[in-house]
């Protein structure tokens, strides 16, 4: 199968990538690296020292024999877009190339516009290119968990049945988003609906979970291949920040009471979940929607276990409660179905003990590249404007004060 990778460069995009090359697929990488440059505007940087894509891809064609195309350009530019879709002729478009970051879109006005055009209009750039010249291709989209925030009753895959005064209907379930960035997977939604309701496009939501993990059977082949590892308060997941606190020796910062649950998933069972998706394609006019995650927590759960983790190793874990940054339910009901995938064959790899040993051991690996700065929240839902400090790579004197 020819499968194009939208924003292959970037976490979920390179795994992704690798994965389905090795499974012997046609894969071509789209990226305009945009995501690396995010890294010089916070004053950031990934944990795990990541190489260029042409490295990358130089290692992974000496390990394996495989070769991957790459195009370089930005889904926002339609001609190039439409160019690559047309050239490349691809079987399924997986689309992993939007700004993904709820913190970042709640900086202030300019980053929230700028997400909700990028991911908005972008997502509509790849519906008319696939329209026009590939219209029985099926598109695989990153969708969110995220769209359907916290509600109190059960979460269900997509749609739900509605009787309303006697009358019956199966109904997209209702959307609560809680960020400018998670409105605009809405929007997306809304777009990729609509157009394969009017052109017959099909067309997969995978409405993921909160992913962990940075190792693959992929990446693991060589150094070279390493995938990031982003512990900051923007970009990064909170269960790699927890592992990063815990590797220096600086308290969990949980946010309010730490109620707050939502879906996990393993790194391992995002690509396989993409897999099953291309290789279970929608029929044609068919939007279909999976929730894709593998395990439900509470960060306060999650706080618990990397504590229980540190003390394996012999480190100090504190857990310390920090005002909320965002509006969100800091305690409430979560129940989401996640059965569809499971159906077509989704054998996930569960939190164990031993995965949290070894993302510990990684931030430990690599924590002289670790800022401690770069835990607290400077990013307040509250606020319309928030001033981020600039931060550097951390030194050994920060370093060894936080442990």
């Amino acid at each position: 199968m020819k499968i194009a990778v939208l924003g292959g460069d970037g976490y979920c995009g390179w795994a992704t990538a690798l994965y389905l090359s090795q499974k012997g697929h046609s894969v071509a990488i789209i990226d305009n690296f945009v995501r690396r440059q995010w890294d010089f505007e916070l004053g950031v940087q990934t944990l795990t020292p990541i190489q260029p894509l042409p490295e990358r891809l130089a290692a992974w064609n000496a390990r394996t024999g495989k070769t991957m195309e790459t195009f370089v350009g930005d889904v926002m530019d339609y001609e190039f877009l439409s160019s690559v879709i047309k050239g490349f002729a691809p079987d399924a478009v997986v689309h992993f190339a939007e700004q993904r970051s709820a913190p970042y879109s709640m900086i202030d006005r300019k980053h929230a516009v700028f997400t909700q055009v990028n991911n908005v209009v972008g997502t509509l750039n790849l519906l008319f290119a696939l329209r026009e010249f590939r219209p029985d291709c099926h598109l695989v989209k990153l969708g969110t968990m995220g769209e359907y925030g916290t509600p109190n009753i059960d979460i269900e895959e997509g749609y739900i049945e509605i009787e309303h005064k006697g009358r019956k209907d199966t109904l997209p379930f209702p959307k609560q988003p809680g960020s400018f960035y998670h409105l605009s997977k809405v929007h997306d939604s809304h777009n990729i609906a609509f157009c394969c309701k009017i052109w017959k496009l099909r067309a997969t939501d995978l409405n993921q979970g909160v992913v962990y993990g940075t190792v693959t059977d992929e990446t693991a082949l060589d150094e070279a291949l390493v995938n990031r590892f982003d512990y900051d308060e923007v970009f990064g997941t909170v269960l790699n920040r927890f592992c990063a606190e815990a590797a220096v020796g600086h308290p969990l910062t949980v946010y309010g009471k730490g109620g707050q649950t939502r879906g996990f998933l393993d790194i391992r069972d995002t690509v396989r979940c993409v897999e099953i998706a291309c290789e279970n394609p929608a029929a044609a006019g068919e939007f279909r929607v999976f929730n894709q995650f593998t395990e439900q927590f509470s960060v306060l759960d999650l706080a618990r276990m990397v504590q229980t983790a540190g003390k394996k190793l012999d480190l100090r874990v504190e857990i310390n409660h920090l005002p909320d940054p965002r509006v969100e339910a800091e305690e409430h009901y979560y129940n989401a179905k996640h059965s569809k995938l499971a159906d077509l064959g989704l054998k996930a790899h569960l939190l164990s003990d031993s995965l949290l040993d070894s993302l510990v051991n990684i931030a430990i690996k690599y924590r002289n590249r670790i800022d401690p700065a770069l835990f607290l929240p400077q990013v307040n839902w509250r606020n319309a404007t928030n001033e981020r400090r600039q931060a550097g790579p951390a030194t050994t004197a920060t370093l060894s004060q936080a442990r």
